[in-house]
């Protein structure tokens, strides 16, 4: 893709926090920012292929239930998905649909031409599996990478849908130029959608289809042992926590000049009752060690968003191919 170097205008809590940063010596990672270069660039391939007689790419999303943080984050899809050229639409359900029913709508936008991308908002009721349901995307269609077939040629370095959260902190990481080849990686968190296919990028093996990143990736989660982890991470180069517990990384955690990336989201609420949304990192005390950190918000959370968007552009170019 292309490589824009336009300035951007970076809200002014940010600035207020790179000019901090850089006292300090940490790089604020801004993934604002850098998801709106992606974007850009987006749109410049969406000019590109449609010139070239094709149609927009079009990306359909099922919201089941009125979860407001799925309502939310599936408007901000959308948003995106218009600002880039490509033509979006929701299918909103009632929280009663059944398994079959969300399945029998999936299977119609499976056998339908014109659609290049389909998503299931997370979750789904309690009633719903979500595995049946991400299990009946066309793997060809696919745009959140979580069905198993997608999954699998992931794990073995195969040219792939990745996990758009997961794609996201690798893009972030390599547009930071933060080296990963031989590096030590602590992954905290081995959920399927962002833990595991995080790992499974970073110590991919540049010899097979996915770009490989050839880092020694350790995996920690719920059952490693505070002493345990806090070993791990003292050694690492890179730090990615995706657990959703607060201040879990801390300052004596953090191997000095390592990379932070934070991808926890956590409301709490402020001594003066005010609600805040911050990471699984102590922030304040970690970018006093770190080189490079990301903050929350304005970190990993557009990124998100942006590579949805590639993904979908990429669907759209892997259906026209298919059919030649």
């Amino acid at each position: 893709m292309i490589i824009f170097k336009h300035a951007m205008k970076i809200p002014s809590a940010l600035y207020q926090m790179k000019r901090n940063l850089s006292s300090k010596g940490s790089k604020l990672i801004d993934g604002k920012k850098i998801s709106q270069e992606i974007q850009k660039e987006i749109r410049v391939e969406i000019d590109a292929w449609m010139n070239k007689g094709h149609r927009r790419p079009c990306l359909i999303a099922i919201l089941v239930g009125e979860n407001p943080a799925s309502q939310k984050y599936v408007h901000n899809k959308m948003k995106a998905a218009k600002d880039i050229g490509i033509t979006s639409k929701t299918i909103k359900l009632p929280n009663t649909t059944t398994e079959s029913e969300i399945i029998e709508e999936i299977k119609r936008l499976n056998e339908d031409s014109s659609v290049d991308g389909i998503l299931v908002q997370l979750p789904v009721p309690e009633h719903v599996s979500e595995r049946n349901v991400c299990n009946a995307v066309d793997p060809h269609k696919d745009v959140d990478g979580f069905h198993i077939t997608n999954m699998g040629r992931l794990a073995i370095n195969l040219d792939t849908f990745v996990p758009a959260t997961a794609l996201g902190v690798i893009e972030l990481i390599k547009r930071s130029q933060v080296p990963t080849l031989g590096k030590n990686v602590v992954v905290c968190g081995r959920s399927k959608n962002v833990g595991l296919p995080i790992a499974l990028l970073l110590h991919s093996d540049a010899r097979n289809e996915c770009p490989g990143h050839e880092a020694t990736v350790t995996i920690c989660h719920r059952h490693t042992p505070p002493e345990e982890l806090s070993c791990f991470t003292k050694r690492a180069d890179i730090i990615i926590t995706a657990t959703g517990i607060v201040n879990l990384i801390k300052a004596d955690m953090v191997k000095p000049g390592a990379c932070i990336i934070d991808v926890g989201i956590n409301r709490i609420m402020t001594e003066e009752g005010k609600p805040k949304i911050v990471g699984d990192v102590d922030f304040e005390a970690v970018c006093e060690v770190a080189g490079h950190i990301t903050p929350v918000p304005g970190g990993v959370g557009p990124m998100t968003v942006a590579m949805l968007m590639f993904n979908t552009l990429k669907a759209a170019k892997n259906l026209v191919k298919n059919q030649q």
